[in-house]
């Protein structure tokens, strides 16, 4: 798979060089101030915990920063979990680790990501008319070590958020300098082995550049052993000013694994397979992902400025088999689903100006996006990798324009108001090996939005929220007249689709070190419309209505010790359907995560507790068939020497043997009648696993 591509190896020979002991001349320079100009929309305060008070500076309760330090206290299996830090998200997989997280919050499947908006440093992840999902969302290549903070918004109120926003986003920024030189190397279960190493250098009277990357070993408990290697590189320039700073950021990634995608309990129960076996053997992909992306940022006097533009290539190459006989029983119903060397590309303006009127004062923001996206997207039936057919392949050009302003108004001390309103337009141009889906589509939505907020006291404060979002279609589905499978007539999709939502919460710091919001909300999604990459074909749903509850705390008991309860409720139904048909598969619909952390502030102990659960949840429209609970405990213990920390992970403390996800659907075994068998299919949890890591410098 080009393991060490000439780019990733340079990539690999800056950080060994940045990563050598430096003098402390070059160490005594402070912290980057990158994130710290007056304008605060454009580029958030330095945020170094969830115990920071928010009160007076967010528009809703469901806007949220976490930062380095509360991270790294944070035991993690996969990159992905870091966004469990977003209050009722849970990151779940149901295939190989190189694969994208299945993700769920507010009630909602996200796939792989539709509806939740997701981005690293301004760069968009999400991936439109992807080939296994729309909405694609893999985190795999960002370094956890190298993140500085998260920053979360739930819900659809927020005029810079866009395309697969309806149950919010989260923007995922990435260290730009180090005070020292890091290193971290892990060994654990299961053939885990992972080197981690990153350094930051001066460059010149007003420069630095920071270089990291991460090598990762990994074969897991399954039967057919993972055998996944994974690269990651980062290497970033940064120059500052007194009132601008200028970011050039380049990622490499590259990955491969063999998979064990989700089994049938019935092959289980009756011993033709173990829980950590597989009915394909021959399951897995290669996937990679190379960025290159510009900002500059300038805050003078009331106004601020931020540009910036990016440049991906992509690629995965995927194989899967769900059904097994289902559909081919002589050739088995193996598939590939190829999304070749894709390139993403895009920029985005935002201007910040604050201004005085009506005897207030103003914050206007307003900005402009465009993004393009080349694709070539292939799925073909195969068996064991060996092509036997192709169902479709599409070349597909798309672009999007976003323009958005949001006003936030400061009536009194306490008062404020923040409107907003959003405009995007999407052009999509397919050409399909079938002439009959080939075609062109265009369409626009205007997404208003409004925000009140009211301090009620120095600890508390009142929001009420509501907006229109959308998420956008894959573009096959919009020209798509013949379904490719079986070749009977079909309508094309909408190419996009309208959510609305509304939210009451609070904030509030009821004493000192504990900061609590709680949030009662609905979303409305017209159709949960899914271009379902696995069949090739658009699924049009019913429209639907959320309602929820969520709960999220963070306690700073002392200056060592902190915990943390996140708590979340959702009751998910389908709209205008029958009675008792009207369950949405999928849907969570309680999810708790709560732990508790000590951190060293010299040498030490340090260590943390963490407990993950969600219920259980329906599988099928009619409720007959449910999904079980799970809950899971991971513990992360360490003593600190100066620079050097030793830390030992045990994951799934109490070796439980729960389902990382679950599905009911048919599927045929050998032997089985010519119509399958419904049952239910799940990807088991990991077993009990040890992990020793010993660092410098984190």
């Amino acid at each position: 798979m080009g393991f060490l591509r000439p780019f990733q190896a340079t990539v690999v020979a800056i950080i060994v060089t940045i990563a050598l002991p430096r003098s402390s001349s070059a160490q005594a320079r402070p912290q980057d101030p990158v994130d710290t100009l007056p304008v605060f929309e454009l580029e958030p305060l330095t945020v170094l915990s969830r115990a920071d008070n928010l009160i007076g500076t967010v528009t809703t309760a469901s806007v949220g920063y976490v930062g380095a330090p509360d991270l790294r206290r944070r035991p993690i299996t996969r990159v992905g979990e870091l966004l469990e830090t977003v209050p009722g998200m849970i990151l779940t997989q149901h295939s190989g680790t190189g694969k994208s997280n299945q993700m769920f919050v507010r009630g909602m499947n996200l796939d792989h990501g539709t509806d939740f908006a997701t981005r690293v440093d301004g760069m968009p992840v999400n991936l439109v008319t992807h080939a296994h999902g729309q909405g694609y969302t893999d985190l795999n290549f960002v370094v956890p070590e190298l993140i500085d903070d998260i920053e979360y918004s739930l819900g659809t109120y927020y005029a810079g958020i866009g395309d697969f926003g309806s149950a919010g986003g989260a923007n995922i920024r990435l260290r730009r300098r180090l005070d020292e030189p890091m290193f971290i190397a892990s060994l654990g279960e299961f053939g885990h082995r992972r080197v981690v190493a990153a350094g930051s250098i001066d460059v010149g009277a007003s420069g630095s550049l920071i270089a990291g990357g991460e090598l990762r070993r990994y074969d897991g408990p399954w039967v057919i052993t993972e055998d996944m290697q994974k690269l990651s590189g980062m290497a970033r320039y940064t120059r500052e000013s007194r009132d601008s700073h200028l970011s050039v950021l380049a990622l490499a990634y590259d990955n491969g694994w063999d998979s064990s995608d989700q089994i049938p309990l019935r092959a289980v129960e009756s011993g033709d397979i173990s829980r950590f076996g597989q009915i394909d053997p021959s399951l897995g992909g290669e996937s990679s992902r190379h960025s290159l992306s510009v900002s500059w940022t300038r805050s003078r006097g009331s106004s601020s400025q931020r540009f910036a533009a990016y440049a991906i290539r992509y690629s995965l190459d995927l194989f899967s088999n769900f059904t097994y006989l289902l559909d081919d029983p002589s050739l088995g119903d193996q598939f590939r689903q190829e999304d070749d060397g894709r390139l993403t590309y895009g920029v985005d303006f935002r201007h910040g100006q604050q201004f005085n009127a009506l005897g207030r004062t103003h914050r206007l923001t307003v900005g402009g996006e465009f993004r393009g996206d080349d694709a070539d997207v292939t799925l073909s039936r195969t068996r064991d990798r060996e092509p036997t057919s192709i169902v479709r392949s599409d070349d597909v050009r798309q672009w999007s324009v976003g323009s958005h302003a949001e006003l936030v108004s400061s009536w009194t001390d306490r008062f404020s108001t923040t409107l907003g309103l959003r405009g995007d337009y999407y052009s999509f141009d397919v050409t399909s090996d079938l002439a009959a889906n080939t075609g062109r589509a265009r369409d626009g939505i205007v997404s208003p939005k409004l925000a009140l907020a009211f301090r009620a006291s120095d600890a508390a404060e009142l929001y009420l929220a509501g907006g229109f979002g959308f998420h956008s279609n894959d573009a096959r589905g919009t020209v798509t007249v013949i379904d490719p499978a079986s070749g009977d007539p079909a309508d094309p999709v909408d190419p996009l689709v309208r959510s609305r939502g509304a939210e009451f919460g609070i904030r509030s710091t009821p004493f000192s070190g504990l900061n609590t919001t709680a949030s009662l909300w609905t979303l409305a999604l017209d159709s949960e419309l899914l271009f379902v990459g696995d069949a090739g074909t658009t699924e049009a749903g019913d429209a639907s209505r959320r309602v929820g509850v969520t709960l999220a705390n963070f306690w700073r008991l002392s200056d060592t010790w902190s915990a943390d309860v996140d708590v979340s409720f959702t009751r998910a139904r389908l709209d205008e359907v029958a009675p008792g048909e009207d369950r949405i598969p999928g849907a969570m619909e309680n999810v708790l995560a709560a732990g508790i952390s000590r951190e060293s502030p010299g040498d030490g102990v340090f260590g943390a507790l963490r407990l993950r659960r969600f219920g259980s949840y329906p599988l099928i429209e009619d409720n007959s068939v449910r999904a079980n609970s799970n809950a899971l405990l991971n513990l992360q213990l360490g003593y600190r020497f100066g620079e050097a920390r030793v830390t030992l992970a045990v994951f799934n403390l109490f070796d439980e043997k729960h389902s990382d996800i679950q599905y009911f659907y048919a599927s045929r075994l050998a032997g089985e009648p010519v119509g399958g068998v419904e049952d239910l299919h799940f990807h088991p949890a990991e077993p009990r696993a040890f992990r020793v890591q010993v660092s410098w410098g984190f």
